[in-house]
């Protein structure tokens, strides 16, 4: 931000009161204690958006040669199934969580794929203070920006227009495209993302339907490209 990948929010019973407990634990301590009801929840196994396994949209990108190389972002990576699907001796990724749990378990899954730390690492830190190393040449974001509270959408572009190198893409899986009230997660739609982002000097260079989401967010998720602005500095 583990359940198997068919179950990731079906309109099930389990994943409903996992939703709900979810929310209690944000709810209770993120005001006073940021990243705390987050790491609660990894404490607990309240992890409804982690679908145990690589995102399929992601997946196939990787598979046709269409994501960028050099240096990626996974933030809010969570269980580091998507950072290393990414990894490759050509792009170097970086998995960023707010929640000790979650990069401990990230790492348990690089030494079992035996993913090489020339290739991909995982950190813990706040996305919105973090400082890397050198900018990023593609960010992959997916269930972090509807994770977030509303009122820190603008601060979530203008920061994704400081990691993103002049003429970086920023690939975003708009979820869940729906009208639910309260969060997490908070429901979106594109014409949010474009609000957020263009001011933020970003570009929309594809957008798509999602045709092979996993079963419970068929027809709530889009796949939107962005690119930065040549011009923009980080």
């Amino acid at each position: 931000m583990g359940a198997s990948q068919d179950a990731a929010l079906a309109p099930s019973s389990g994943v409903k009161d996992a939703v709900a407990k979810l929310r209690e634990f944000i709810g209770t301590n993120e005001k006073t204690d940021p990243g705390s009801g987050w790491e609660k929840s990894w404490q607990a196994g309240t992890t409804p958006w982690d679908m145990g396994d690589v995102t399929p949209v992601l997946a196939q990108m990787i598979a046709k040669g269409e994501v960028p190389t050099g240096r990626a972002l996974v933030p809010g990576c969570g269980s580091g199934y998507d950072v290393l699907a990414l990894a490759s001796p050509e792009r170097h990724v970086v998995g960023l969580d707010i929640s000790r749990t979650a990069n401990e378990k990230a790492k348990r899954h690089q030494e079992a794929q035996q993913v090489p730390a020339s290739q991909a690492e995982f950190v813990v830190a706040d996305f919105f203070t973090w400082e890397p190393e050198a900018p990023f040449d593609v960010i992959f974001d997916y269930t972090f920006f509807c994770a977030l509270e509303p009122d820190l959408r603008q601060a979530w572009a203008q920061r994704m227009a400081q990691l993103l190198a002049p003429a970086g893409q920023l690939i975003t899986l708009v979820f869940p495209i729906d009208d639910h009230s309260g969060g997490p997660p908070f429901a979106v739609n594109m014409d949010i993302y474009k609000k957020m982002l263009v001011p933020a000097g970003f570009v929309l260079t594809r957008e798509e339907e999602v045709t092979n989401s996993v079963r419970g967010r068929q027809g709530k998720e889009r796949l939107a490209i962005w690119e930065k602005k040549a011009s923009g500095k980080m």
